[in-house]
């Protein structure tokens, strides 16, 4: 005796289709959703073991948009209803109002297949008596069938919609397996919930990643600190007023220091600049200056050095106002070192900058009438004999 499982299957040899879905134009979404979850949903393999099924056991389903050819129209569509194992009815009070549904459920009840119909509600009232909310075509009375409620996406099991609208999936697929709802629910919810957690956690992962990226990128300060490099000399000015500019593609930044214990700040610099290779200039009365490159990072020092020329290079002449001549061959002393003046009258000597000073007393072994030579100076500047 051939057992209930292979006379399913030699039934289910009959048919072409699986399921034939009956519906309204205005839900054809609806429709399509359902097609879609009843042939792709994948049973457990535990089940489908029992059974003798695959894992995705109800397909193929007619969907009328998609399967339907044109012309004969009554025709062919009695011919799918024929090739149909159960007829899924979307109801709503849109599909409830349709002359259409009507036929297809009176005629595949025609059939002798009345217990294969099943009703998916989308939306309405079941029995509400009020046409404008109720979701079962009036056929359904009129045909006397059996009291029947149907999977319903809107019926309040738990909390979340999405959930809800899962368990009447399922609903539907039990009942049209044939199965105990349980035997595949509650390893479905379990699924449901895991794949929930695991794309909140991937989302949360990808806002993190996003912030992470976002704040990477925006856009940063350097701040640039002077280091005088240079032997220090507390007998000299001070740095004052240097002027240091950035250069950043075809934009410069610029900022004035006012002491070597300050800080320059360029604010709001482009993140994509942040490791690569910038110019960077350094002007200053009294400093060497500075054009160099380096790479941009949020502190940067910059070593500076002291234009040793300015305060150490001492050149003057020595001058006779009685003869208005320049006097050639003098001996004199400056900064300790002594020097003598050449043929035209004409200083020239070097001060380390250990050594220099803001200006130099002239000594010589003749009187003269200014001995005080005041840097910076040149061939310009004279010191006089009396």
């Amino acid at each position: 005796m051939e057992s209930s499982d292979q006379q399913v299957a030699m039934e289910e040899q009959q048919y072409k289709y699986y399921a034939f879905i009956s519906y309204n134009s205005k839900d054809t979404e609806w429709g399509k959703r359902v097609q879609r979850k009843l042939e792709h949903y994948r049973m457990p393999a535990t089940l489908c073991h029992e059974r003798g099924w695959n894992r995705t056991p109800i397909r193929p389903v007619f969907f009328a948009p998609t399967d339907i050819q044109p012309g004969g129209l009554d025709d062919e569509l009695q011919e799918r209803l024929r090739a149909s194992r159960n007829l899924v009815v979307i109801c709503s009070p849109n599909s409830a109002q349709s002359d259409w549904v009507g036929k297809e459920i009176e005629f595949f009840h025609s059939l002798g297949r009345t217990s294969n119909i099943h009703f998916f509600i989308v939306d309405g009232v079941p029995h509400s008596g009020n046409p404008e909310t109720e979701c079962f075509n009036p056929v359904i009375d009129k045909l006397g069938l059996p009291e029947i409620l149907g999977a319903n996406i809107h019926e309040r099991n738990y909390r979340w919609p999405w959930l809800n609208k899962e368990r009447a999936y399922v609903q539907l697929v039990s009942k049209l397996l044939g199965v105990e709802f349980d035997a595949i629910w509650q390893r479905h919810k379990r699924l449901l919930i895991r794949r929930a957690i695991v794309g909140m956690l991937a989302l949360l992962a990808v806002i993190a990643a996003l912030v992470a990226v976002w704040v990477a990128n925006q856009p940063f300060n350097t701040t640039v600190t002077l280091n005088e490099a240079s032997v220090h000399n507390a007998e000299l000015p001070p740095l004052q007023d240097a002027v240091i500019t950035l250069e950043l593609g075809n934009e410069s930044k610029c900022d004035t220091v006012a002491t070597v214990a300050d800080h320059c700040l360029f604010t709001n610099i482009p993140h994509s600049f942040l490791g690569k290779e910038v110019k960077l200039t350094f002007v200053c009365n009294d400093f060497l200056p500075l054009d160099t490159t380096l790479t941009l990072d949020r502190d940067l020092t910059l070593d500076i050095r002291r234009n040793p020329s300015v305060y150490g290079d001492v050149k003057f002449g020595l001058w006779n106002p009685e003869t208005e001549t320049f006097i050639g061959g003098a001996k004199l002393e400056i900064a300790g070192q002594t020097v003598t003046t050449n043929a035209d009258g004409q200083v020239s000597l070097h001060v380390p900058l250990e050594q220099q000073r803001r200006s130099y007393q002239v000594k010589a072994a003749f009187p003269l009438y200014n001995d005080v030579i005041t840097m910076p100076c040149g061939e310009n500047d004279v010191i006089e004999v009396l």
